[in-house]
């Protein structure tokens, strides 16, 4: 992995050590300025300033939870990562410390636990003055080595200092972090559990003095397993409120491979003995029976086609020359399109057949590239037209006349393909593109092109590198500039290879025009690549880079499937129900030359109902973009479990458009176990003491909502909504907040058709700052005829909703959004038919800023 991807948690580059660990708690004075910005949450905890990632170290000491938290003490993005600290007597309002723990020269201080030595087993403090003990990862700044070590307070929490016998758990890993630490007292010692994070593993550690640690057991691989496993958390809780009936939930997040697609957390329900976890659900699966379409078991491809090299001539029997184990399909053969490695490229299709079912299902694996639509399969020959620039020269001369340079990012002349440092650029045509990762990110600057008229249709260009739209603060993008005004923009995908872009132009005709290439971002991404600027008649498409399966209607591909840069085979469905008794087609596709270029597929069978894959079954504590590093409370009153998390994700987390501050935690949640169609299910519900956030109260009388959005007489950018609605012949229906300007809403629905809770997003108001922000949410929920009942919180910038059906059952989703402020809105809505609102309260919440 080159320097040119966004900081992730994980991902170590040439990070620059910034000066000034400290960070005092803001006074009030400066609070009203600081917590009031734009898209500032009011009841969600946010640092007053600087970056913020996972909540660590989380726990009730006299009268007081301790927030600590992953903290770029420096800046709005991630690095120098250290503890920050924050306190709150009722997990609303709470008052930012001093930095806890800094990083220095040698580590950076990566997530953990505290803990109360109440017993001073490790001789930090005093039997009348127990010391705090906190048990985190430290990251080897010259190594990348993670390894466990502590650092103790004996005044409370305020002041801590490291353990010079550090570290305490050292397995030279780079993949071994995130220790939740807590009591046992059946055996009397202190037990842990951290992440062998590549390997999907759980691993439990047990010590008298948390110095000396035994390794007893591993949990994993098991659940969703698409990413790497971080910040466990373990703990019993209580079935159904009976104290004699306990279980165990270990909490793994996960990222990327969520049911969302980034950053989420999963759980597991079980039984712990003080060395080993045993999940209730063994994660044996039986799909649903059907009549087969192909399994590839007779050696050969049969009526299906083959085209290009990709496929070879038959199936494989499992992987080819230099391919990595393959797993997950069945029986002997596997349809296969590594011949050749990666480079090779092709299509396997089966003739037209009569859909006679309500679904397809199959197994797909290999790489995790999406169907793009509009993308065109095979070659896409170059626009014909006026060429603006082709950047093959050693200078930026073009027919044009010479194009201008400001700042370094461009440096005198085109770049010759990849640059040092740089991942491999492809998809330019000639020798040379414009290039502005010369010296790296940190690099700015611009490209302009001399004064042209606008004669033909389209402009159309190849474009790669950073996703930072025109619009946002440090834009990465190509400007179509008319009479001083940007009239178009464009942007990369975060990705090295370029592929075509095209600017409908037939509104401005005749016009004179400049093209402006802009770099202005020195973060990840902070790049952009450019060639082939050509004025043409003819609109270039992209070309498919695509590696999955897809259903084709009349020749058109109407779903797809993709797979998850993995060798292992996983159930995926097509939903067919539209189709039957139409003809379709299978088409098994690899357009793809680059690192994780190839696909696999299996087992393509008619059936009743979908086959689910190991991440749909998996149980979920939010199926929202923005829920990660779940952790709980230790050691609050009463044996509660309340849970915090990060609320952001790492797709997109350091482009969100927030300042002085990155990031905010998830409003808190008391957890409980229930027993819901004889399977214990955890059930969340914010903490009771959001009650006394409540102001103003709306009750809206029951109403019918036919075919439309209603708006109601609720308006607010911090609610707390509770709702019943009952499906009547709609096929979507639902509420809509943070309606108002230009459209925008946040969508809160129930699908009948798919049976599904939806959380959609797409036109919640800024989502152009990351390719992946706009997006529709989904979770499974049965209603069978009988109501919906949605508990929503929404704050300036995200929403969260608990949803929960007749029989108990519940799902949570969590998103942030960035709407315009006078979007305040809340609508019914209801789409081709019928449905009853029964029951709709909404309270006004204050700010904890005040």
């Amino acid at each position: 992995m080159s320097l040119t991807t966004r900081p992730r948690r994980r991902l170590l580059t040439a990070l620059t050590v910034l000066s000034g660990l400290g960070l005092l708690a803001a006074t009030p004075a400066a609070a009203d300025t600081l917590y009031h910005e734009q898209y500032r949450p009011q009841f969600h905890f946010t640092p007053s300033q600087h970056w913020m990632n996972d909540p660590n170290g989380l726990i009730w000491y006299k009268g007081k939870y301790h927030l600590f938290f992953q903290y770029n003490p420096s800046g709005n993005s991630w690095g120098n990562i250290s503890w920050g600290h924050a306190v709150s007597t009722d997990l609303l309002h709470w008052k930012q410390l001093p930095v806890a723990i800094p990083q220095d020269d040698d580590e950076m201080v990566f997530s953990g636990s505290v803990v109360q030595d109440k017993n001073n087993t490790t001789g930090f403090g005093t039997k009348k003055n127990p010391p705090l003990v906190a048990v985190y990862t430290s990251l080897v700044k010259s190594t990348n080595v993670q390894r466990q070590s502590l650092a103790y307070s004996t005044d409370g929490g305020t002041t801590w200092k490291k353990y010079s016998g550090n570290p305490v758990l050292d397995l030279g890993s780079v993949d071994f972090r995130d220790p939740k630490v807590f009591w046992y007292a059946p055996s009397h010692s202190w037990l842990m559990a951290v992440a062998l994070s590549d390997q999907h593993k759980i691993a439990f550690y047990r010590s008298p003095d948390l110095k000396h640690w035994t390794h007893q057991s591993d949990f994993g691989p098991a659940g969703a397993t698409g990413g790497v496993w971080e910040c466990p958390d373990l703990f019993p809780l209580p079935v159904d409120g009976n104290a004699k009936k306990t279980k165990w939930v270990l909490a793994v997040n996960l990222n990327p491979g969520a049911i969302a697609g980034g950053s989420g957390a999963q759980y597991f329900v079980g039984d712990f003995d003080g060395k080993k976890f045993t999940a209730d659900d063994s994660g044996a699966y039986t799909p649903p029976s059907g009549t087969a379409l192909q399994d590839f078991e007779s050696g050969s491809f049969g009526d299906w086609t083959a085209d290009g090299s990709a496929f070879g001539t038959a199936p494989t029997t499992g992987a080819l020359d230099g391919q990595s184990e393959v797993t997950g399909f069945d029986g002997k053969n596997v349809a296969n399109s590594f011949h050749g490695g990666d480079a090779a490229t092709g299509t396997l299709t089966s003739p037209a057949f009569t859909v006679i079912s309500n679904y397809i299902n199959f197994k797909v694996g290999g790489g995790n590239h999406p169907y793009q639509p509009g993308s065109v399969q095979g070659d896409v020959p170059t626009p014909t037209g006026e060429t603006l620039a082709d950047f093959e020269g050693s200078t930026y001369t073009s027919p044009l006349g010479d194009w201008t340079t400001t700042g370094d990012a461009f440096g005198t002349g085109p770049a010759q393909g990849t640059l040092p440092n740089q991942q491999q650029v492809t998809g330019y045509l000639g020798s040379g593109l414009a290039n502005t990762y010369l010296n790296g990110d940190a690099t700015t600057g611009t490209l302009t092109s001399p004064t042209f008229t606008i004669d033909k249709k389209y402009l159309d260009f190849l474009i790669g590198g950073g996703y930072h739209a025109a619009s946002s603060e440090a834009p990465t993008a190509v400007e179509l500039v008319v009479d001083g005004k940007v009239v178009r923009s464009a942007t990369g995908a975060n990705a090295e290879a370029l592929n075509w872009a095209s600017w409908d132009l037939s509104d401005l005709q005749g016009k004179q025009a400049q093209i402006k290439v802009v770099d202005a971002n020195t973060g990840g991404w902070g790049h952009l690549n450019l060639d082939q600027v050509v004025l043409s008649d003819t609109q270039a498409k992209p070309h498919s880079d695509e590696t999955g399966v897809n259903l084709l209607v009349d020749g058109k591909i109407v779903q797809s499937a993709t797979g998850a840069n993995s060798e292992n085979l996983d159930w995926a469905s097509f939903n067919t129900a539209a189709y039957k008794g139409k003809q379709v087609q299978l088409q098994i596709v690899d357009a793809n030359t680059s690192g994780w270029g190839h696909v696999l597929a299996d087992q393509f069978t008619a059936a009743d109902k979908p086959a689910l894959s190991t991440t749909r079954r998996a149980h979920w504590l939010d199926y929202g973009q923005d829920f990660y590093a779940a952790n709980t409370f230790t050691d609050v009153p009463g044996g509660r479990r309340v849970m915090i998390a990060w609320m952001n994700s790492w797709n997109y987390g350091g482009n969100i458009p927030t300042s002085p501050w990155r990031s905010a935690d998830t409003f808190p949640r008391q957890l409980a176990l229930r027993t819901v169609n004889g399977k214990t299910q955890l059930v969340q519900n914010p903490v009771s003491e959001l009650k006394t956030l409540r102001s103003s109260t709306t009750s809206v009388p029951a109403r019918t909502v036919t075919n439309g959005a209603t708006p109601l007489d609720v308006h607010g950018s911090t609610l707390e909504l509770k709702a019943d609605l009952t499906p009547g012949t709609a096929t979507r229906f639902g509420l809509d907040v943070r309606t108002g300007a230009a459209g925008q809403r946040t969508r809160i629905g129930y699908d009948t058709t798919t049976g599904e809770v939806y959380l959609d997003r797409t036109a919640s108001g800024a989502t152009d700052f990351d390719p992946t922000f706009s997006s529709t949410e989904h979770a499974p929920l049965a209603l069978d005829g009988k109501p919906l009942r949605l508990h929503v919180l929404v704050d300036a910038a995200s929403v969260e909703v608990y949803a929960q059906n007749a029989r108990g059952e519940q799902v949570v989703l969590t998103d942030q959004i960035f709407p315009d402020p006078s979007s305040t809105g809340v609508d019914v809505f209801a789409d081709d038919g019928t449905a009853e609102l029964t029951h709709l309260q909404a309270w006004q919440l204050a700010s904890t800023w005040k």
